[in-house]
């Protein structure tokens, strides 16, 4: 099926992604971003070594290496090592390299362009517009469950190679050395995240700049829908321990490439794919944390993990 008219709603890295990769099958392509600027602040552009896979080009952005995390709990800390480094980019800069990948390709990107109906005139239509999905609402799934992600910089050179981790009940406060400064951000539940937060830095006497909040959305919602779909973000698709979407949705991304035009082959795909993952890694995190918290003479001091799928 070639020379189909795609409409990719939303230009975020995986509206940008597809963009760039079906403009290069010569697929005719739009993206309709209802923001005036590329670029997604709210992220921490914490990658592991995949991200070269899917953007090559994307080396050129590494600011820092990151070997492991050391995960604290009450009563004790964990040391858990990456079974390969995470690279330390900034999102924003991502975001603008694979967008002007996808309009060398030949995409179209269309600013300032609020969707509040589904566009016609297109073989397909790929949702890629973040947590609060209207074309999500459009197919009338259900919501993913919602958690907030709250970030800030604290001013202070460090460019060591690990991030820490504070363990709250539901979710966790992280500590990422950027070089030039510090990060310091919460995802937890939306009504109590600002709240912790707020008591850890003033513990802490820390005071950040910059402060960015965005949703964060977890729950496997492809649709049936053979000429409509989902994906990243849109889809639900993010780890159900820490949040992080890029490389889920990028993976997503080259699964609906791969079975493109056909979405409900993508949607069987992806399922296989991703529903194991989510039920394994939400059993192994609520385990970790009912011994951190509880019984934390059980909790290893030091862990080897998949960075990207625990398994």
């Amino acid at each position: 099926m070639k020379n189909t008219k795609v409409a990719i709603i939303g230009a975020g890295i995986c509206g940008l992604y597809l963009a760039w990769k079906f403009s290069e099958k010569g697929h005719k392509v739009t993206v309709f971003e209802k923001k005036g600027e590329i670029g997604k602040y709210t992220c921490s552009g914490l990658f592991s070594q995949k991200i070269l896979k899917f953007i090559p080009q994307s080396s050129s952005l590494i600011k820092n290496k990151i070997s492991h995390t050391i995960i604290h709990f009450p009563k004790k800390s964990s040391t858990v090592k990456f079974k390969e480094p995470f690279f330390l980019m900034n999102h924003p800069d991502l975001d603008q390299l694979v967008y002007k990948l996808a309009k060398e390709s030949g995409a179209e990107i269309i600013l300032n362009s609020s969707i509040n109906s589904l566009p016609t005139g297109f073989d397909r239509i790929i949702g890629c517009d973040g947590a609060s999905s209207f074309v999500r609402k459009s197919l009338g799934l259900g919501e993913p469950s919602l958690r907030l992600g709250i970030k800030g910089y604290f001013k202070e050179k460090n460019g060591s190679n690990f991030v820490e981790a504070w363990a709250k009940k539901h979710g966790f406060i992280w500590k990422i050395p950027r070089g030039e400064n510090i990060e310091y951000g919460i995802m937890a539940q939306p009504k109590e995240a600002k709240e912790i937060f707020e008591k850890f830095l003033m513990k802490n006497n820390i005071k950040l700049d910059g402060l960015t909040a965005a949703f964060i959305p977890q729950r496997f919602l492809i649709p049936k829908n053979p000429s409509i779909t989902l994906c990243g973000d849109a889809a639900g698709l993010t780890k159900p321990w820490s949040g992080g979407g890029v490389i889920w949705g990028l993976k997503a991304a080259e699964i609906l490439l791969d079975n493109f035009p056909d979405f409900l082959a993508y949607r069987k795909e992806a399922a296989r794919f991703f529903i194991p993952k989510i039920v394994f890694s939400k059993v192994a995190t609520k385990i970790i944390y009912f011994l951190g918290f509880n019984i934390p003479v059980l909790l290893p001091s030091k862990a080897k993990i998949e960075s990207d799928y625990l398994i």
